[in-house]
């Protein structure tokens, strides 16, 4: 290896800086989701900063995240090595900040260029600790913000440890002398505003010290021009994810409990929604009703708990800002949990798809429940054949931006006439979609099964040819002959 550096600078500007999105079991846990296998990004090297350098927030932006860091310095080239000799290959290790700016996230997310690429975003230092003096699994990174610890992560608790990390990248790419790998950030990493100072450290727990990397946030210039490319807008949750909780952010706890148990789900799965339908009737609820939406695939059954999805009507500029990449549209359905049934506000308007057969597929593999537009669908066929239930106000060849804006998510939107709020229950069949307040769920669906059990004894009396005068309602006397046929089933 050459000659270390002088402290607080790196040896060289880095080629590439490559960034890991998930390597912490900590982090993991936080985000919900443990990948399978490494995933990386680029950042730009305008992007490098040192302690003590100021950081931009643009005005009229919200989410400036820190994300405290261990950064490898390559010393060596690495090609196709080994996980037993890619430690060789790293020089130095010292503490980086991978800011980002989650307002500009939506539509680069994965490859983050403009959230994660801004200059000043990728400060790291003050010193460079020599690689071959530490064990690359005794490691630790700690941030504070504004005093406060809020950021601890051990490089014994990586998913990845770093030798998967460069073997894999070097099998791919020559990692050069002076390249920087970002391995990923521990949980605890949030939102700082103006104002704040943030500082990552990272040290062998009583050895050697990168000491502590400061950054101080500022309020910088804004004015982005919507001419040149998508606006930074945010939704709840982008602000879970920049925060890092949903308490965090100061938003309401999202739905969780019993709100569709396996023994609920089974009645709702029995109950006709013609049923049900009328239970809500007979408890003042005549609006629940998503109107002039048909299933692609008769016969199947929706059960579901809403998870919504509001467009609202084409304009040119706000399409530019919001309709390409990783619009609110893509994120719904990357992000649907199972069980979940999303439910799109289209505003009644057939005359473009909503989604198609890639997006149905997505929902499936996700383990959604099903979709619901008063929109229309492409690829109608195709997602017919998906075995995913799909309610809509039927087909059309067009695509989003024909008449639809993708705007935003989990929030309160109309569909077909009817009010659909994030953790509703969602239940459809051939007769149509109905939408059922959790709280009185059970009761309905008991109600409803109850109902659907006297409907069928009064099918028998009819079908044996008694007339339905008295019977269908039933009267005092037909009331009676039925309670005692009950009796004696029992």
């Amino acid at each position: 290896m050459s000659t270390a550096p002088a402290p607080g600078s790196l040896p060289s500007t880095p080629g590439k800086i490559i960034a890991v999105h998930i390597s912490h079991e900590s982090r993991a846990a936080q985000r919900g989701r443990r990948p399978a296998a490494p995933s990386y990004f680029f950042k730009p090297s305008s992007s490098l900063g040192a302690s003590g350098d100021p950081v931009e927030r643009p005005e009229g932006t919200e989410l400036l995240a820190f994300e405290g860091e261990i950064a490898l310095v390559i010393g060596s080239p690495a090609r196709s090595v080994s996980p037993a000799e890619a430690w060789r290959h790293v020089a130095w290790v010292t503490a980086s900040n991978d800011w980002g700016l989650y307002d500009l996230r939506a539509n680069d997310k994965g490859s983050n260029v403009r959230n994660k690429g801004r200059d000043g975003y990728t400060p790291v230092g003050p010193r460079l600790i020599d690689a071959r003096t530490v064990d690359p699994t005794a490691l630790r990174v700690r941030t504070w913000l504004n005093g406060e610890l809020v950021q601890e992560g051990e490089t014994a608790g990586l998913i990845f440890p770093f030798s998967q990390l460069i073997a894999d990248l070097s099998q791919h790419l020559t990692l050069e002398t002076g390249d920087l790998i970002l391995t990923g950030t521990p949980a605890g990493a949030s939102v700082a505003v103006p104002g704040d100072v943030v500082e990552v450290e990272v040290d062998v727990p009583g050895g050697p010290s990168s000491g502590r990397l400061t950054s101080r946030v500022v309020e910088g210039p804004g004015g982005f021009d919507p001419a040149l490319g998508s606006l930074p807008s945010v939704d709840d949750r982008q602000r879970e994810e920049a925060w890092g909780s949903r308490e965090a952010a100061g938003l309401p706890a999202a739905a969780t409990g019993p709100a569709l148990s396996p023994e609920l789900r089974e009645k709702l799965l029995k109950a006709p929604v013609a049923g049900l339908s009328q239970q809500l009737r007979k408890r003042g609820l005549d609006h629940v009703s998503i109107d002039g939406v048909r299933t692609t695939r008769p016969g199947t059954k929706l059960v579901g708990v809403a998870r919504t999805l509001r467009f609202v009507p084409y304009r040119e500029d706000l399409f530019a800002s919001h309709g390409g990449g990783y619009n609110a549209q893509k994120r719904v359905f990357d992000a649907v949990r199972e069980g979940e049934v999303i439910v799109i506000e289209a505003r009644g308007e057939r005359g473009s798809g909503t989604l198609g057969d890639v997006l149905a597929l997505r929902a499936l593999a996700r383990g959604a429940a099903g979709v619901v537009t008063d929109g229309g669908v492409r690829d109608y066929a195709t997602v017919a054949g998906i075995d995913l239930p799909v309610f809509s106000q039927g087909p059309h060849p067009a695509v989003l931006g024909r008449r639809h804006v993708p705007w935003d998510a989990d929030l309160t939107i109309a569909c077909g006439g009817a009010t659909v709020q994030p953790g509703d229950i969602v239940v459809g069949d051939d007769d149509g979609v109905v939408v059922i307040p959790p709280a009185i769920a059970e009761e309905v669906a008991d109600a409803a099964l109850a109902q659907e059990t006297e409907d069928a004894w009064i099918a028998e009396q009819v079908a044996a040819g008694h007339p339905v005068d008295g019977l269908f309602p039933m009267n005092a006397e037909w009331r009676a002959k039925y309670e005692a046929a009950a009796r004696a089933r029992a």
